[in-house]
């Protein structure tokens, strides 16, 4: 038996010897690349990436390259290799004559170096779903979808698509229609949502283990929340009743109908106190509650009366029903008076400021725009870029601004074995960049190259995407016009 598994055990060596000399089949090798490490900060220069069916498979010195046979190989040499960026607050909608254009939206996502998005819920749930199978399976070029089908609201909200209920029975119901969905998490607001029926929804789904992201309602104070167990404030300046030590008696003034919504908001902003937001941001962390900020579409808002938007270059990519949703919001801020309007400003400036406290408490902050239907000039795929550098602007680090958009998404729907590293085993979403990103945030922006699911798409091929999305416009808008 000795013999045996002596035998046994030198073939298995001369098997590995001879298999050491044959050159290791990838599909990609990126060489002489700087590889960011995002968890750390570190740089490694001189890495090589080596990439088979879709997994990241070696990250190794260069000098080893030659124990890979490659079908493709990539000059990295100068460039920096980061992780694919998620942008944790997107959405689809506006109605069903308006799937093909919010289709055509997934191209432009990774033409920016956006290979994952979290759809927060919009009124077409059905084709999301089905876009998020097609491109798992190959079939369409897009980022990887995590969504939340149709959000819980109360009977008769204001916003299409929802799955309105308006007892303990319809939530269970409910949640019970989006876990047959197989939906990643679930979406929670209060345009007609009753509070005690808020927060028995994000209790039953914590029971369910089911992720929650929610907006937080006025009438509900941010302890009550955090008991009932919400996993992500969507929008941050919901974050300042956590701030405020009015926090209770404001939410039972306005339950009471004694304080309007902006009266609320108001008093919020007015009683905004460092030491009550150093302790409530920290309790934020304790309970595991994530944030995703969302300021880009805000401050868009806030400052229409200072900037027009309507030749942004980017326009010219986006379909002219998706365009056409913008006006809602535009409108709105039109009505505005000077007071009002210095007010959004205000607004504005306090939603960044919250920022560095939060990641001081070491509440998880989730880069996310909120781009899609309705928000006006908050664009899909470069608003990402734009996200990050109000960050940045804000105070944090572009270290800690990268992490938002790379490392908070996986960690917050538990995909950390899969995405937020450029690492063997780990996905190969992996973004190609000209500048370094942790000395200047806006180097996000200097493409040379993504790789999406494992299939390499140089400067050339993240072109053709944006500019097959530019014809198309072109091509429908000629349509509408001869109509």
């Amino acid at each position: 038996m000795r013999k045996l598994a002596g035998a046994a055990a030198l073939t298995l060596v001369l098997a590995a010897a001879g298999g050491a000399c044959a050159a290791e089949k990838v599909d990609l090798l990126v060489r002489k690349a700087t590889v960011v490490d995002v968890e750390t900060g570190r740089l490694l220069p001189d890495r090589l990436v080596a990439v088979r069916d879709g997994t990241v498979v070696a990250v190794d010195a260069d000098r080893r390259a030659k124990r890979f046979d490659a079908a493709r190989v990539v000059d990295g040499k100068g460039k920096f290799v980061i992780p694919g960026l998620w942008d944790m607050h997107v959405h689809f909608g506006g109605g069903e004559a308006l799937i093909e254009e919010n289709k055509d939206l997934l191209p432009l996502y990774v033409a920016n170096g956006v290979t994952t998005v979290r759809d927060c819920a919009g009124d077409l749930s059905d084709s999301v779903l089905a876009w998020r199978a097609a491109v798992a399976s190959g079939e369409l070029l897009g980022p990887t979808i995590f969504t939340s089908g149709p959000k819980l609201e109360g009977i008769n909200s204001i916003w299409p698509g929802d799955l309105e209920v308006g007892s303990e029975a319809e939530v269970r119901a409910g949640l019970d229609k989006l876990q047959a969905m197989h939906v990643d998490f679930v979406k929670i607001t209060d345009n007609t949502l009753k509070p005690e029926l808020f927060l028995y929804a994000l209790g039953e789904a914590k029971a369910r283990g089911l992720k929650t992201s929610a907006h937080v309602p006025l009438s509900l104070t941010i302890d009550q929340i955090e008991a009932a167990g919400l996993g992500s404030i969507e929008h941050v300046d919901y974050a300042l009743k956590a701030a405020s030590p009015q926090d209770a008696e404001i939410s039972a003034e306005y339950a009471a109908g004694k304080l309007t919504y902006t009266q609320a908001r108001d008093r919020l902003v007015e009683s905004f106190d460092p030491a009550t937001a150093e302790v409530g941001f920290r309790k934020l962390a304790e309970h595991g509650v994530a944030i995703t900020p969302t300021l880009n579409g805000g401050r868009v808002i806030a400052y229409l009366d200072q900037e027009d938007h309507a030749r942004d270059p980017y326009l010219r990519y986006l379909g002219p029903g998706l365009k056409a949703t913008y006006a809602w919001r535009i409108e709105r801020a039109a009505k505005d008076d000077a007071a009002a309007i210095a007010a959004r400003h205000r607004r504005a400036e306090q939603d960044a400021s919250l920022l560095p406290l939060l990641h001081k408490a070491g509440v998880m902050l989730m880069a996310g725009t909120d781009a899609g239907f309705l928000n006006s000039y908050n664009y899909p795929g470069v608003g990402l870029h734009d996200e990050l550098k109000l960050f940045v602007d804000a105070g944090l680090t572009p270290l800690q601004t990268l992490q938002a958009a790379t490392l908070a998404g996986p960690k917050f729907l538990g995909q950390t074995d899969r995405y937020g590293a450029v690492a063997p085993g780990k996905a190969a979403d992996l973004v190609i960049l000209d500048r370094d990103p942790l000395k200047d945030i806006s180097a996000t922006r200097a493409i040379d190259g993504v790789v999406l699911h494992g299939e390499y798409l140089d400067r050339a091929a993240l072109d053709g995407l944006m500019q097959t999305a530019a014809d198309k416009v072109a091509a429908a808008e000629a349509k509408a016009a001869v109509k």
